[in-house]
Order: structure tokens, then C-alpha cells, then sequence
């Protein structure tokens, strides 16, 4: 699980890196708001930890901006400011939760795991969830996501995406897909096939640092963060 931390306090961020760390996190931190808005464009992380009071874009303002395109990655705020109208204000803003400085590691860790148990899909049968890298298919909801956020696919999309995964890193071929998710429904020289490659990979690989839909020249196409 991958955490963002926005804290100026050179201190106080190494500290908790160290700590989420130690608890089996990777935690990159972030000393002010616009390098924050920057890191997140071409990352994708589980959990961000914000500080208001924070150097060029305040943690408030971070916030609101990430909600406006990340609906679902959980956000905790952490601050000095303990006021109800500062948890207010977060609050609308989407926040998840709110912990006030000076706090115990061991709560904010207990928060963490609360909201991402939460963030998770509600059915976790083994046999109804593939999960590669970042992604998760939950195929009894027929919904998929990536980086926390919910990607909406038509139904072929769908498909061909869980048929790509199930085939566990293997490459399959154009025929192999048009047999198994098109049942032979349309000639197999047509390029229906690359359109809809081409379809997954703007909705899955787009926005991500890490590309998960490969092509294997002369063979076909197979799916792997590798």
C-alpha cells in the first residue's frame, strides 16, 4: 500500500515515513502543495495524509483539488488546527478524517487500516477478485479500478479486460480472444481486436506511470506490470 504525505516539518515527515514503513507502507513525502498536485498526476497511491499549513497550495486546498478528479482514494487530514471550523471546512471538502497534532502514530495507524479496509471492494472471494499491481476486477460486481478510483468499461471491455488478466501474464492471441470473448462473432481479420486493446489501454494504462497491456509483436497481447 502506497501513501502521499504532504508536511513541511522535515522532522515530523521523516518520522512518520519511518513509522508507516516500518508497518509495511512505502511512504513518499511532499514538502509543499503544488509539487503534492504534481506527484499525484502521474502516481497512483492508496492513502493521502495532508497537512493544512503547508508551503504554496495549503492541504485544505489540496484536497478539494484531488476530489474534483479522485472521488475515492482515502484523504486524512493532519493538523495543529483543532477548531470544529477547521473540520468543518476539511470536511466539506471531502476529507475522510481528521487527526489533530500533537497524535499518537499507533491512532493514525488504526485510521489508516479502518478507511482502507473500507476503500476495498466488498466482495473479497478469492475466485470474484483479480488483483494485478494497482488493479483490481471484481468480477461478480463487474466493476473495475485502479489507483483507488473506479474505471467504467463497457461490457466487451469488461470482458476482454478479465480474460487478459485471468490468462495470468501468458500472451493470448487475436483468435484466442475472439474465440473466448467475441465467440466468433465477427471475422478475425477485422481489427476489432486492436480497437479494443486500444480502448482498455486509454481507460487502464493512460494516466499510469506503471503500463499494464502489452503487445508481444507476432503473437499477441498480454497483461502484467512487468
Amino acid at each position: 500500500m502506497n501513501i502521499l504525505l504532504l508536511e513541511d516539518d522535515l522532522i515530523l515527515s521523516a518520522e512518520l515515513c519511518r513509522f508507516l514503513e516500518s508497518n509495511n507502507f512505502t511512504c513518499d513525502k511532499i514538502y509543499d502543495g503544488e509539487t503534492f498536485l504534481r506527484q499525484i498526476k502521474n502516481n497512483s497511491y492508496d492513502l493521502y495524509l495532508l497537512d493544512i499549513n503547508v508551503p504554496k497550495i495549503n492541504g485544505l486546498d489540496v484536497c478539494q483539488t484531488i476530489r474534483s478528479f479522485d472521488k475515492s482514494t482515502p484523504i486524512i487530514i493532519i493538523s495543529a488546527y483543532g477548531d470544529i471550523s477547521d473540520k468543518k471546512d476539511a470536511f466539506t471538502r471531502l476529507a475522510d478524517d481528521y487527526l489533530v497534532k500533537p497524535f499518537q502514530f499507533e491512532e493514525l495507524l488504526l485510521r489508516i487500516n479502518s478507511l482502507l479496509r473500507r476503500k476495498m471492494p466488498s466482495d473479497n472471494s478469492d475466485q470474484d477478485i483479480i488483483r494485478i499491481d494497482d488493479l483490481i476486477i471484481n468480477k461478480t460486481e463487474q466493476k473495475v479500478y485502479r489507483g483507488g478510483n473506479e474505471i467504467t468499461l463497457t461490457l466487451k471491455e469488461f470482458q476482454l479486460l478479465v480474460y487478459l488478466a485471468e490468462a495470468q501474464g501468458r500472451t493470448v492471441s487475436k483468435q484466442q480472444i475472439t474465440e473466448h470473448v467475441w465467440e466468433h462473432n465477427f471475422n478475425t481479420n477485422t481489427n476489432t481486436v486492436e480497437v479494443y486493446i486500444n480502448f482498455l489501454r486509454k481507460k487502464i494504462d493512460k494516466d499510469f506511470k506503471i503500463k499494464l497491456i502489452h503487445t508481444r509483436s507476432g503473437f499477441g497481447y498480454y497483461l502484467s506490470p512487468l
